[in-house]
Parts: structure tokens; sequence; C-alpha cells
């Protein structure tokens, strides 16, 4: 596991920032460690703070009113998330699970704060963070309202092939072992027509699917539907 000064590099608002304020933002950094399927915080608790991930995974969350989960996000080593809360005094806008055992650095929004009425470089790089969040979210909420489901079943796996992907015989394999619906949750449909969009994706070669297993055998194939 890497030391929380090293992550803490990693985390694009911390990037730039210099060996003495890495040192004072771990000062003020709590860990927290998680089992498997253990729930971070839920959907409407209070925001008080944001989290960097030190080693394994995370899932971020809705709940739709209809009990349906919508995916956001899943998150490895290095990937920060509610991070939305800072200097906003609002509840969780999602949920947060752990996917596997997992170990955390939690900083407080109130002592962040404090930190940074001395320290203005922190604060800029923090907004410049935020800043990029919020553009990708735009991108994908015009992403579900004009694509097509086979456009937006195409983005998801070549992100997540991108991000959890790893080589294997027949291509590149995303080790997730995400279910039908979970892959639907995570792209805004139901699972029956993910199911349509990976039987064609199989059909014309672009992957091979087994069960949960998923191998991207075409990338470029795979690409063109999202062109």
């Amino acid at each position: 596991m890497k030391t929380t000064i090293e992550i803490l590099k990693k985390i694009p608002a911390f990037t730039t920032l210099s060996d003495n304020s890495l040192e004072m933002i771990k000062a003020i950094t709590i860990e927290r460690n998680y089992r498997r399927g253990a729930i971070i915080f839920m959907e409407g608790d209070p925001g008080e703070g944001f989290y960097f991930i030190k080693s394994g995974k995370v899932k971020i969350f809705k709940t739709a009113p209809d009990g349906r989960e919508l995916i956001y996000a899943l998150l490895g080593e290095g990937d920060i998330f509610a991070e939305v809360t800072l200097f906003n005094d609002m509840n969780y806008p999602a949920s947060a699970e752990v996917l596997e055992d997992t170990s955390l650095g939690m900083i407080r929004n109130a002592d962040l704060e404090k930190l940074i009425m001395d320290h203005s470089d922190i604060a800029l790089r923090i907004i410049k963070v935020l800043s990029k969040k919020l553009f990708t979210s735009q991108q994908k909420v015009k992403e579900l309202a004009l694509g097509d489901t086979y456009m937006r079943t195409a983005q998801v796996l070549l992100k997540l092939i991108r991000e959890h992907g790893e080589e294997s015989a027949g291509g590149l394999e995303l080790k997730l072992g995400l279910s039908r619906q979970e892959l639907a949750n995570m792209i805004g449909t139901a699972r029956e027509t993910v199911s349509r969009a990976l039987s064609q994706f199989k059909k014309e070669g672009s992957i091979d699917i087994s069960g949960k297993r998923i191998v991207i055998k075409d990338i470029e194939k795979l690409r063109s539907w999202i062109q």
C-alpha cells in the first residue's frame, strides 16, 4: 500500500503542492478502513468531508424512487470522491459502498477550510479539480440525454476497460465481475436493453462474454459505435 503522501500527490487537487503543504494536509487526514459491502455514507447524510482511496474500490450510486440503483462511478486507488460537499453546507447527493476491502483517507471540510485560510495555493488547486469534475458530470448528462443505448454501452465499456481492464489471452478483460443489472444501472437503461447491446457487440466480434466475464477483443470496432 502506498503512503498517504504518495496518494495525496496523485490527487489532482494536490498534485502541485509543496511537500510542506502535503504534510499539513496529511496531518488533518483521518484514515478509515472498511470491509467489502460496507456503506461509507448514504445519500442524504450530512456532508462532513471528502475522501480519497488509498487501496480498494468504491462504488458511488443513487437509488431511484422505484428502487433501481444508478451507478455514477466505480473508483480505485488515488481517486477522490464526495468533494462536492467542499465549502457547502449540504448533504451527500449520492451513496458510497465498498466493493472490496478498502482503506480511505478522509479530510473533514471544517479542518480543510481552517487550513486553507492561510494557504491560498491549496484552495486554488481544489477549485480547479472541482471545475473539471463539474464538466465531466455535464458531459455525462448530455450523453445520457442524446446518445442511444448502444453508443452509451460502448462508452461505459471503454471507460471501464481503460480504468479496470487487464491484459488476458483473448484481449482486455474487465475484472470487476459486473452483472447485467449493474451495467444497466451505470448506463441508465434496462437490463434487457443492455443485454441486446452486448449480444450485438459479441456477434460483430467486438467483445466476448461469458457470465460476468467481459473481454474486449476489438477495441477499435467498439469505439466505432461512439464516433
